[in-house]
């Protein structure tokens, strides 16, 4: 599996990756594939990222138990590619009232609203606040605030959309 991720992946190789590693009983083939992920080579772990973001609705949920490993990691994440793959990962992962992680809020918060912070990347920090605050009023009265203030510098058309996903949905 290494072999194929130290090289430029084509969607073919993708695809033989995901069915190699779909399925219940294959759960050992997909946590290989997530220690690849943290690998010290660059291509290797941003390819195996990447792998995860084709999985199966059925097989991502295989991600779920690594849901505080994920929020973790993008706290620490320096390379943007790699947090902005990590970062759709959890948008694919249920956030529940219960397990709430203030610091992801914060950070996602903090994120959303720097004007030197990749667009992907406040793009899906807009859309992974509104996921984690959407239980309590005040904290969406608070996102509704950070998401009106950064409404008056020009935002991407990507960023706008995501924007105004997360608007109606206030």
């Amino acid at each position: 599996m290494i072999h194929q991720l130290n090289h430029r992946l084509s969607q073919s190789d993708i695809h033989e990756l995901c069915a190699l590693t779909q399925g219940g009983r294959n759960n050992s083939l997909k946590e290989q594939l997530y220690q690849l992920t943290l690998d010290a080579d660059r291509r290797v772990a941003t390819n195996a990222l990447w792998v995860f973001t084709h999985f199966s609705a059925v097989d991502n949920e295989w991600l779920y138990a690594k849901h505080d490993q994920l929020i973790d990691r993008c706290l620490k994440e320096k390379d943007t590619t790699k947090l902005r793959l990590m970062l759709n990962l959890l948008l694919r992962q249920p956030f529940d009232e219960e397990a709430i992680r203030t610091d992801l809020i914060d950070f996602c918060l903090t994120r959303l609203a720097d004007p030197k912070s990749p667009y992907a990347v406040r793009a899906q920090c807009i859309k992974l606040a509104y996921e984690q605050m959407r239980y309590w009023p005040e904290l969406l009265n608070e996102l509704r605030q950070t998401l009106e203030m950064i409404s008056c510098e020009p935002l991407s058309p990507g960023l706008r959309s995501a924007w105004r996903q997360v608007m109606k949905k206030l």
